[in-house]
């Protein structure tokens, strides 16, 4: 059975025998996910929005290089639980309790299966010879289709897009410098610090978005697989593909101006040429978006499988029920997207800063807690029983969610929110930053006080951390 193609697996723990791979699959999947025309944009937004081209990428380096590291302390997880990223989250805010961060999660997942859809849609409708609308919806068909194949088929398609979208890159980055006059654009800087905060802003919430599904592609990885191993190449292949992505973008940004925001997916293939050569880079759009929006209906579908199996108890899932949750991200997203593809870039920015406010907090408290408090021992069958070691609801941990949701309002800056402290400092976002600090600090506090929710050491009890227990 553990070399089915389709995956069986769900929530529940994946066994030794299932457990295949090794680390360096972590980096071929987040490389392939993060060389995409989505990344791209995120980077073109530094500039769009004032900043100038040195300091865009360095601040959008530091943002991947912050925001990485956190997102692959997530990672390193997964091999060592066999469990999916927001299971765990039921170790700090209880069996039902996870389901506050849950929640906003799914939302996460829909939005970014919506922008997505709506630049691979263009590609898509250019290889169909049909409209945006219906480029939309067949590459949401497509999508659904590799989420509900499972773990096996996401890993390949990682490896795939990440040979065949780097070429792409070189091949579009030696272009773009035939175009450009690189010694102007980088003579020209000039640093701001609300701009150049901004740019950290956006790569960071980039990379800390990843951080509620990025287990659940290396918890197949053999218990045996070095922790170190999985963080560093999760980081190098989520940062490297994302800083290039920028790069490029910032460039394309501040060189093209409106002929870039007016139609990004035909400018950057315009870039290319015309003829195959165009039919070749609508093809690598449309196959960097399927990876990263594959992930992103895997990972919205078994987070709502995790909040729901919180209340019912249930801890597999049935192929039918498999489909029927993917097919109902994958619908909520394409209607999101058909509604909202008209105002695609000030919509995403605005959606990536308030995103930030509500993962931040969350990747505080889980990393605090699984690295610090509880140090990597979690008792696995509890974590599906709302009368055992987690209890249903952990109200210290949601007290201090809530805390460092509600910190960061006065720093955060979007189009239609704008906190009072924005102005004094210069109009920079730096909410992100107190998201990060002041829940890890206040969990830490509270926690290291109780520890009746950690199991004892391994060997002292047969319901501690291996996932052979479940």
């Amino acid at each position: 059975m553990a070399d089915t193609l389709v995956e069986r697996r769900s929530i529940d723990v994946v066994p030794d025998d299932e457990r295949h791979g090794t680390a360096f699959s972590q980096f071929t999947l987040w490389l392939g996910a993060n060389l995409q025309i989505t990344a791209v944009v995120t980077g073109a937004l530094a500039v769009v929005f004032g900043g100038d081209v040195v300091w865009s990428v360095i601040g959008l380096l530091l943002g991947n290089l912050l925001g990485g590291a956190v997102m692959a302390l997530h990672s390193a997880q997964g091999p060592k639980l066999g469990l999916p990223q927001m299971i765990q989250s039921r170790a700090q805010f209880g069996v039902r309790g996870a389901v506050v961060p849950l929640l906003l999660v799914i939302l996460m997942y829909v939005g970014f299966f919506a922008s997505g859809s709506v630049l691979a849609g263009q590609a898509t409708a250019q290889l169909t010879h049909t409209n945006d609308t219906t480029g939309i919806i067949v590459f949401a068909v497509i999508t659904a289709v590799v989420a509900a194949i499972g773990y096996r088929v996401i890993h390949v398609l990682g490896r795939v897009a990440s040979v065949i979208c780097a070429l792409a890159f070189i091949y579009l980055g030696i272009r773009l410098l035939d175009r450009v006059d690189l010694s102007a654009l980088l003579g020209d800087a000039h640093f701001d610090l609300p701009m150049f905060l901004l740019a950290m802003s956006l790569s960071a919430s980039w990379q800390l978005a990843f951080g509620p599904y990025v287990a659940d592609y290396s918890r197949y990885l053999p218990r045996t697989t070095s922790g170190r191993a999985t963080f560093w190449w999760t980081l190098s292949g989520s940062a490297i593909g994302s800083q290039w992505s920028m790069t490029f973008g910032v460039l394309v940004a501040a060189s093209a101006g409106d002929a870039f925001l007016d139609n990004q997916v035909g400018y950057v293939v315009g870039l290319g040429g015309t003829g195959l050569i165009a039919s070749f880079l609508y093809f690598v759009i449309a196959l960097g978006k399927l990876t990263i929006n594959v992930l992103n209906t895997y990972g919205g579908f078994m987070s709502m499988v995790t909040s729901i199996s919180g209340f019912r108890g249930q801890k597999t899932l049935s192929p039918r029920g498999r489909t029927a949750y993917i097919a109902l991200i994958m619908v909520a997203g394409t209607v999101v997207a058909l509604l909202g593809k008209d105002s695609f870039l000030t919509s995403f920015k605005d959606f990536l800063l308030f995103l930030l406010t509500f993962f931040t907090p969350w990747s505080a408290i889980n990393l605090v807690d699984y690295y610090l408090i509880s140090k990597e021992r979690y008792d696995i069958p509890a974590l599906s029983d709302p009368h055992g070691r987690y209890g249903a609801w952990r109200w210290d941990a949601l007290t201090v969610y809530g805390v460092g949701v509600l910190a960061q309002l006065p720093f955060l800056a979007t189009h239609f929110y704008t906190g009072p402290l924005v102005e004094p400092l210069g109009g920079a976002d730096i909410s992100w930053i107190v998201g990060l600090v002041v829940p890890a600090v206040l969990y830490w506090l509270l926690a290291r006080r109780d520890t009746s929710h950690i199991p004892a050491e391994r060997g002292d009890s047969p319901t501690v951390t291996p996932a052979s227990a479940a």
